[in-house]
């Protein structure tokens, strides 16, 4: 694993934020170039195309070094979210400390800020988040043991450690919700997760698991291995057309729990059709 001093994504990333096109936000922010979670599904390791990096996603993370910590012009009513390609909390964060500076120049926005992360350090940080006006913490969690934890995101926090993340940031005040997300067919226990955050999170957010590109591949081959009784039910959903019968299926789960639980649940399955 690499952790370079110098921003490797170059000039023309160093101002604070960019324009998302993301359906739930409209700018982003991501401190790092690269994640060390390592987590086997990611989409974000086509990155490296754009930054010059031959190191295979997952094993390098480079901190940017901001020219300017200005914020948007036009800030109400519109979204911030830190962390959209990389966990702005992922291991390189303990060294560099990179958010509390972040967090310092948010206070002064106008808008709503979320952040989003697979880590227990964001606690560190929690006197830096109270002073936020406007902010919301998801925490992403789609899986029901720490076995397959450490299988698919072997370098992020625990099962239970995020799950305490979320119950700690709620007791404290600030928004939370689960993302859980991506929804992995066969593992993904929508039930389970929603009881365990019972009290602790003000909504649930679901995205599916979308294969395509070089990580593909790594999924199946990793599904193989690990997971042999649901090869065949990923065949179905990913290389033999039965993908959009099977969403569907999980999209009327959604429905009945949003009839049935009192919190929020929010659907963002192939969230590349939903418009802003």
């Amino acid at each position: 694993m690499a952790m370079k001093d110098n921003d490797g994504a170059g000039e023309k990333e160093r101002k604070l934020y960019s324009k998302s096109k993301l359906p739930a936000s409209d700018y982003v922010i991501n401190p790092y170039v690269g994640c060390l979670h390592g987590c086997t599904y990611c989409y974000a390791c086509f990155m490296g195309r754009f930054t010059g990096h031959k190191e295979p996603w997952g094993t390098y993370a480079e901190p940017k070094e901001y020219t300017s910590m200005k914020l948007p012009g036009e800030q109400k009513g519109k979204t911030l979210l830190v962390g959209s390609v990389t966990d702005a909390y992922n291991p390189a964060e303990k060294r560099y400390q990179k958010m509390p500076r972040i967090l310092e120049a948010l206070q002064e926005y106008q808008g709503h800020v979320e952040i989003l992360t697979k880590s227990k350090l964001i606690l560190r940080d929690m006197e830096l988040l109270k002073r936020i006006p406007d902010i919301s913490v998801g925490v992403s969690l789609a899986f029901c043991s720490e076995r397959d934890v450490e299988i698919w995101e072997p370098r992020a926090s625990g099962m239970r450690e995020r799950l305490d993340t979320l119950r700690v940031l709620h007791e404290n005040g600030i928004r939370t919700y689960l993302f859980a997300a991506p929804y992995f067919p066969g593992l993904t226990d929508l039930n389970q997760l929603i009881d365990w955050t019972e009290g602790s999170v003000d909504s649930v957010c679901v995205e599916n698991l979308n294969l395509r590109g070089s990580y593909k591949a790594k999924v199946m081959a990793l599904v193989r291995e690990q997971y042999l009784d649901l090869l065949p039910l990923y065949r179905q959903v990913y290389e033999k057309g039965g993908g959009a019968e099977y969403w569907k299926g999980v999209e009327e789960e959604l429905d009945r729990l949003k009839r049935d639980r009192k919190i929020p649940v929010i659907s963002y399955l192939y969230h590349e059709k939903i418009k802003k």
